[in-house]
């Protein structure tokens, strides 16, 4: 008998993607008043502004761990219910 967590309990992985899912959104925003010079002529940022445009991967990334770990802890309540 399996035993399913209720919709507003934080599951493993959850804090991941949503942390993930707010470091991506950061990245995306950097990104586009990154690229916004380009198009209104203006002068460009300076190069690390350029580098805070990374946090769109690093974002996945972290997004992409809490996906994993959640679909390993659903993987060890399976088999922990079969045993």
């Amino acid at each position: 008998m399996t035993v399913t967590p209720h919709s507003d309990e934080a599951r493993p992985g959850d804090g991941l993607v949503r942390a993930g899912g707010i470091v991506f959104i950061a990245g995306a925003v950097a990104t586009l008043a990154t690229m916004a010079p380009l198009f209104l002529d203006v002068d460009p940022f300076p190069p690390y502004a350029w580098a805070v445009c990374m946090l769109m991967g690093v974002g996945f990334l972290i997004s992409a761990a809490g996906v994993l770990r959640s679909a390993a802890a659903q993987r060890r309540d399976a088999r922990a219910s079969q045993a």
